[in-house]
């Protein structure tokens, strides 16, 4: 009976979702009104990633037929709640009419308004119907819900309007008539930006125009952006040129506009224009000596080794004549970005990791680790994620050793140490208590992570051989505190799982010409320096578990009697069992795993003791001292398997 409602609950869901409203109709009518009702207001997950009611799905994918025959010929809840997907982004709580707005059917907006529907039911961030679609810009849609009571003053729950949204796309007729109905263009989001701040960031200058004619303030926001300064770092000439006009902007501000704009150029991935560089800071220091009898002068920073401790220019002469050294105006630009905005600005690094990039593509590893250096200790100190950073740096030592450059011990220690400081930190986040979607996000990075510094530990076991015992204590000491962490995968995996498993992913990029797993290095380091060899994943598997599934027994047979062998001489039990029942033994997929194994076959008489009780079902729980309970657990079918190995083993 549940299996025949579940099939009529698809063919409903999907043919709201397909647009088929005779099917619809068809189905549902031969049912009994109160269970046509309660399937249609199921949620049902699909392909997608998405799970909603048909009403949700029909609403978004535009069927305006399907949902006016669900409205007037059944009662499906008009304001329920589902997750749908927009653009690659998981909307969670979105209404049929949250869907309809943000896709941009007007007609099915009016069916639902019209039928009862909150116009403002927000989502799970606080978006209205309203706000999702001044996203998308129609209009149409904006004033429809307006007449009909929406609130354009309910802010999501970055205090982020629908003026910012409508201004940070770019919708000028929306953001107009927006205006014109009383929105608030001073109105603050949490980060402390307004309106200004989102449309001139863009290079929306009839925006910007606009916002100013209704009094639009210039604020400073939290990281201490400007709206002329927003737009000069994401060079947005055009707003810069309009803005550096405005009585609002002193003399001050124009020059370090017109000068910021032009580092922005010199070393920016998407608009790099060295020509557009050159002319902005010449501009700027132009005007800084245009009275004489009142020059503003640069106040430099300190020089900074990333930056081939350049000191900037302080004259028009000085700059002149570097105009043929693009060298030169690179990192000009870059001291400038850094005095300008600040150690704390998040938006400073994103070119100094650009000319990182040009500098490793050119193979000139050496200034390209220096500024990549740079970057992460940056990054860091502002508590901003560094997973991508990190596997930058295991991409490029990759490269450089696959190449034959040298890599410096203290380089590669240098980001270890960072890795260890970011999966620290990881692991407080996800202590905290917070929304599940945080979480996952947490999560994912500590997955990257440890992938990343697997990779790391990997590198480093190609250097250990030239470093002195300092250096390898040292080495040593940091894989201990990592270790400590106990972190795993999703999969309950640790570091050591993950350095005994074939099917542990290799970045494509570089990563996989040095890094191959099982590592049998890797797995020494990892154990000598107090990596748990009996701990298990979600599935029960321990590293020993892992490793007899290796196929490549005779290819790679050192790596696999190594790891074998490192594992069973430092404490893994032979006789765990997985979730299958399986140990070890049993687990082995190849004949010479199996032989590997059984030569290193050592039963204790408390694994006996242990085994004895659980296949005599002897009850333990509370009877043994909870350290002694765990090891008993880790103990499964009996002791029958061993005395069968080691009769095998004397007959070889």
């Amino acid at each position: 009976m549940n299996e025949n409602r579940d099939k009529v609950k698809d063919i409903v869901y999907f043919a709201a979702k397909d647009g088929m409203p005779i099917i619809l109709y068809t189905v549902l009518s031969k049912l009994d009104p109160s269970e046509a009702n309660s399937l249609l207001n199921e949620s049902v997950a699909d392909d997608n990633g998405q799970e909603c009611s048909p009403l949700i799905v029909a609403s978004k994918n535009g069927h305006d037929k399907v949902v006016q025959i669900l409205l007037t010929k059944f009662e499906p809840n008009i304001e329920q709640e589902g997750t749908v997907k927009f653009d690659g982004y998981v909307i969670e709580g979105a209404t049929a009419l949250w869907c309809a707005a943000c896709a941009g059917h007007l007609n099915i907006v009016k069916l639902l308004v019209k039928a009862g529907a909150d116009v403002n039911h927000p989502t799970k961030t606080n978006s209205t119907p309203l706000r999702a679609a001044c996203f998308d810009g129609r209009l149409d849609i904006v004033k429809y819900l307006t007449c009909h009571q929406a609130n354009i003053h309910i802010a999501n729950k970055y205090n982020n309007t629908c003026l910012m949204i409508a201004a940070y796309k770019g919708h000028l007729d929306v953001v107009n008539f927006l205006l014109q109905n009383g929105a608030d263009p001073n109105e603050k989001a949490l980060c402390g930006a307004t309106a200004l701040h989102f449309s001139a960031e863009c290079g929306h200058v009839a925006v910007v125009k606009e916002l100013l004619t209704y009094e639009a303030k210039f604020y400073t926001n939290d990281t201490g952006m400007t709206p002329i300064r927003s737009a000069a770092e994401r060079t947005r000439h055009r707003v810069v040129e309009y803005l550096i006009d405005r009585p609002e902007i002193s003399k001050e501000e124009q020059i370090e506009a017109l000068e910021l704009l032009g580092a922005s150029y010199a070393n920016d991935k998407e608009n790099y224009d060295i020509l557009k560089a050159y002319k902005y800071m010449h501009r700027s220091m132009t005007l800084r000596f245009s009275d004489p009898n009142n020059v503003i002068r640069k106040q430099p920073l300190p020089p900074i080794k990333a930056y081939d401790n350049w000191v900037e220019t302080q004259t028009v002469a000085e700059l002149e004549a570097i105009q043929g050294n693009n060298n030169s105006l690179h990192m000009e630009a870059l001291t400038i970005r850094e005095r300008i905005l600040g150690v704390h600005n998040p938006e400073l690094t994103h070119p100094i990791i650009y000319r990182g990039a040009v500098f490793a593509d050119n193979a000139r590893f050496e200034r390209c680790l220096e500024l990549w250096s740079h970057a992460l200790k940056l990054r860091q100190e502002n508590h901003v994620s560094v997973v991508k950073d990190l596997l930058r740096f295991a991409q490029v030592f990759s490269q450089m050793l696959h190449v034959g450059v040298q890599i410096t011990y203290e380089q590669v220690i240098e980001v270890l140490a960072a890795a260890i400081i970011e999966l620290e930190r990881n692991k407080r986040d996800l202590a905290k208590p917070s929304p599940r979607e945080e979480k996952e996000t947490v999560m994912g990075e500590i997955e990257s992570n440890l992938l990343t510094t697997l990779y790391l530990l990997s590198i480093l076991t190609k250097l250990m051989k030239k470093c002195n015992e300092e250096e390898k204590f040292n080495v040593q000491r940091m894989v201990f505190a990592l270790n400590q962490l106990q972190l795993t995968v999703r999969g309950g995996q640790t570091l050591l799982h993950l350095a005994c498993n074939h099917e542990t992913p290799v970045d494509d990029f570089h990563t996989k010409d040095v890094c191959k797993f099982p590592c049998a290095e890797t797995t020494k380091l990892l154990i000598r320096c107090g990596a748990n060899v009996n701990a298990m994943d979600n599935e029960r598997n321990t590293p020993l578990h892992v490793i007899v599934n290796y196929r490549k027994a005779i290819a790679d047979f050192l790596t696999l009697h190594s790891i074998i062998t490192d594992l069973t001489e430092n404490g893994a039990h032979t006789d765990i069992v997985n979730n299958k029942g399986e140990t070890p033994l049993e687990a082995s997929t190849t004949g010479v795993a199996e032989i590997i194994l059984k030569t290193q076959v050592k039963i204790s008489l408390k694994c006996l003791a242990a085994n004895a009780i659980k296949i005599n079902k002897v009850p333990y729980r509370g009877n043994v001292p909870p350290g002694l309970e765990e090891f008993i657990e880790l103990h499964g079918r009996g002791i029958e398997r061993w005395e069968k190995s080691r009769k095998e083993l004397n007959a070889l």
